[in-house]
């Protein structure tokens, strides 16, 4: 069944709320009743030769999903010719295999693998190094037009640093964030400044890739692209997802996600999720649907830790990944998600549920009110856990507003891919905010 009624164009923007600079509402479009759609841009032709090709890097699950609507608009646009380049946890029987779900929906053009057996930081720093060859080779290939990357994480800095070595133009989602307790808070603005179009989720990251020194007219704020998949996907009934996941629904459930503090040590993160599982296992009449943390250092070991607890509690279900469609699904159906996935801050307040944030991971991220930080102790997670079933607190969740957006971003995004001026556009300077904004 539909979250809610098809959004089937985007929601209206005004050029006040920082979307556009004056010179880009001029030069790349207007609005007709609540639709923004591109003009011709300066410097393009109005019959293109050739396919325009765009090349998506994705690495993880919660990328792809983040990604999914956009590769979906520029493979149905007769002008362009999506290209899908794969990596990273996608192609690990770890992590799930996570690849063969993208093949039902894509045709995949390369498989890079990176990933070693070991996740600590000479592993990763290695897997970075065997990525950037792979990607090389893909590139080479494939001679992208644009490379498209989301994020922060490691397996995307490489596939972003090897293609401003090639001369690829670079656009990049979600940049200008702030995740504190994580190195992909470096990663993701190195990647800005290597990146020539920006496309952002609000208007404080707007703001914050300005600052970066980045031209204001590159930059684009359309809001979150993954939030599409709530509006577009027939998202599963309760008796589906139930069956789907093969277990039954408690009078009180949650979804649990927790990634490693990269700039934490291992013992630290370990130390965090025994304290996190011992509390959760004494909650009564509640089922824990678990999910995997992804391949940082230290997620092993809360993989580990996760696999062992889900052996010995009945109240807990450990999934390597629910995929896209199971995962939000879920969301209808838990009072909250618990942990530290970016999904609790961008997806769940889309559906009306809190979100119990675990420690610094996103730490300096725009959160909304549906929003409960706390730290990885007893105390602390009780007095969260007391708020979240609160009457107060419940009734604060039905006027939620998401601070990502509702939806129509990624049609937005794939006409600047489509329309925008690439000659020279490898060229950038340096732009002093005091000098221009």
């Amino acid at each position: 069944m539909k979250f809610a009624p098809n959004i089937a164009k985007p929601i209206l923007l005004s050029s006040t709320q920082g979307y556009f600079s004056t010179k880009n509402a001029c030069n790349l479009g207007i609005l007709y009743d609540g639709t923004y759609f591109v003009k011709k841009i300066q410097g393009t032709s109005d019959k293109m030769m050739t396919k325009r090709k765009i090349c998506v890097v994705t690495g993880t699950r919660a990328e792809y999903g983040l990604l999914y609507w956009l590769m979906k608009e520029i493979e149905a646009d007769d002008a362009l010719e999506l290209q899908l380049i794969v990596t990273g946890m996608h192609l690990s029987p770890e992590f799930g295999l996570t690849y063969k779900e993208i093949e039902k929906d894509f045709k995949i053009d390369k498989k890079i693998e990176m990933l070693l057996s070991s996740d600590t930081s000479v592993g990763v720093s290695k897997s970075m190094g065997l990525a950037q060859i792979s990607f090389a080779e893909a590139y080479d290939e494939l001679k992208p037009d644009i490379l498209v990357v989301l994020g922060d994480r490691y397996e995307i800095f490489s596939a972003v640093s090897t293609a401003m070595i090639a001369r690829v133009p670079i656009a990049h989602l979600s940049g200008g964030e702030l995740t504190l307790g994580a190195i992909d808070d470096a990663i993701r603005h190195a990647i800005t400044k290597m990146s020539h179009l920006h496309f952002v989720t609000t208007e404080v990251y707007r703001r914050r890739v300005v600052q970066l020194g980045e031209d204001s007219d590159r930059v684009f704020n359309f809001g979150e692209a993954g939030l599409d998949n709530i509006y577009q996907l027939d998202l599963l009934s309760k008796d589906d997802f139930k069956k789907s996941i093969k277990w039954k629904l408690n009078k009180k459930n949650i979804l649990f996600t927790y990634h490693p503090t990269t700039l934490d040590s291992v013992e630290a993160i370990k130390k965090d999720i025994i304290n996190i599982l011992e509390y959760l296992i004494m909650l009564k009449d509640t089922n824990i649907i678990l999910t995997k943390a992804n391949s940082d250092s230290g997620g092993r070991v809360i993989n580990s830790l996760l696999e062992k607890y889900s052996m010995k509690y009945k109240n807990m279900r450990l999934f390597s990944s629910l995929g896209q469609l199971r995962y939000l699904s879920a969301l209808q159906y838990v009072d909250a998600v618990v942990g530290n996935t970016s999904s609790g801050l961008i997806e769940a307040p889309s559906f009306k549920i809190g979100t119990i944030n675990i420690g610094d991971r996103q730490k300096g991220r725009i959160a909304g009110e549906s929003v409960i930080n706390c730290s990885a102790n007893a105390e602390n997670l009780s007095c969260a856990f007391d708020r979240l079933y609160s009457k107060e607190f419940q009734s604060l969740l039905k006027r939620v507003v998401n601070p990502y957006g509702n939806g129509g971003a990624s049609i937005k995004i794939k006409e600047i891919l489509k329309n925008i001026d690439l000659k020279n556009i490898i060229f950038k300077e340096f732009k002093d905010i005091f000098c221009d904004q």
